[in-house]
């Protein structure tokens, strides 16, 4: 069976025959049919790990472990993960705000903004930080931004303390959670920036050529016809990027003064968040400390399954976006 097209020159041309080109067809749905499955397979195990791992743990409790503020697990048997997923969140949305809007701004700065010249090695240079590890950021942190945060955290205490954010009294400044949020949105920036250029640069060129024929200023072209488009992209980085810092182990491990205190004062030396308990507790914990702290992991497993669960949601809501480029 032949299919009959047309030449460039109008005269009649016939493709491969239908059994030829299918014949690759089968292979390749089943090898990615396959992979879906494994990939489900491989989330199913994990979860089951977890279940199965921490449920000796969470019947050994003596406590409430969704509300209870002490964790000792080893001791008295009483742990929760109230605080330490308050910390992981609070931490991780702190890094969020601050990391996406800079982000955003310099992939429109290296997609439509800088010469080409200079759009190529910045470019690289997002990408290399993206690979930075993490314990170089955790060690800077330590050693340069903590101590620099302690002026500008007073001042901020005291002429914004009647915000709750700012609030505190005592010691202001140090291992708080401004510097761990601080370090967290270095962390995820360059990947957010990343994906984010990426996705500005597939914005259609015919609708950014039209505002500025209509009279559009770039900025105008760049609200009308590019950040549209690119909405659901900078929400799926976003995301990515929460999750990278949600699950950050060392960097925050080095910066949280490992408190278990449920605290919305950002300037005051207080939280810790789950990866970086694991992390500090793992190596000295008992079998009862180990399923814990694998209680503790499950949660965040939860946690960040919901969170792009929303994040999906919210991307479905734009698919006029992703249709308009096809």
């Amino acid at each position: 069976m032949t299919t009959n097209l047309r030449t460039r020159d109008g005269g009649p041309a016939t493709s491969r025959p239908a059994s030829r080109r299918s014949h690759g067809e089968g292979p390749f749905r089943y090898a990615s049919t396959g992979a879906g499955i494994i990939l489900l397979a491989i989330m199913a195990a994990i979860a089951v790990f977890l279940i199965s791992e921490a449920i000796p743990a969470l019947q050994a409790n003596k406590g409430h472990f969704l509300t209870e503020l002490t964790w000792d697990p080893n001791g008295s048997q009483v742990f929760g993960i109230g605080a330490l997923a308050f910390g992981t969140v609070l931490s991780s949305a702190i890094a969020l705000v601050i990391a996406t809007p800079i982000a955003v701004g310099v992939a429109l700065f290296i997609s439509h903004y800088a010469p080409r010249r200079l759009a190529g090695p910045l470019g690289y240079l997002v990408d290399l930080l993206a690979a930075v590890p993490s314990v170089v950021y955790g060690l800077w942190g330590v050693a340069f931004l903590v101590p620099l945060l302690i002026t500008p955290s007073k001042w901020l205490n005291e002429n914004l303390g009647w915000f709750p954010l700012f609030a505190g009294e005592g010691a202001i400044g140090g291992k708080t959670m401004l510097a761990g949020g601080i370090v967290l949105a270095i962390m995820i920036l360059p990947i957010i920036a990343a994906i984010s250029r990426e996705v500005f640069l597939q914005a259609p060129k015919m609708n950014e050529e039209a505002a500025l024929a209509l009279g559009a200023t770039r900025w105008e072209m760049i609200r009308m016809a590019v950040l549209p488009f690119g909405r659901p992209g900078v929400i799926s980085a976003a995301m990515l990027g929460l999750g990278r810092a949600m699950g950050e182990t060392i960097a925050v491990a080095l910066i949280f003064p490992a408190t278990f205190g449920i605290s919305i004062q950002i300037l005051t030396p207080n939280g810790n968040s789950i990866a970086a308990n694991i992390a500090n507790g793992f190596g000295e914990a008992t079998p009862i400390g180990r399923g814990a702290l694998i209680a503790s992991g499950l949660v965040l497993f939860v946690i960040t399954l919901l969170v792009n669960i929303a994040a999906r949601m919210v991307i479905n809501r734009r698919k006029e976006y992703a249709r308009a480029a096809a």
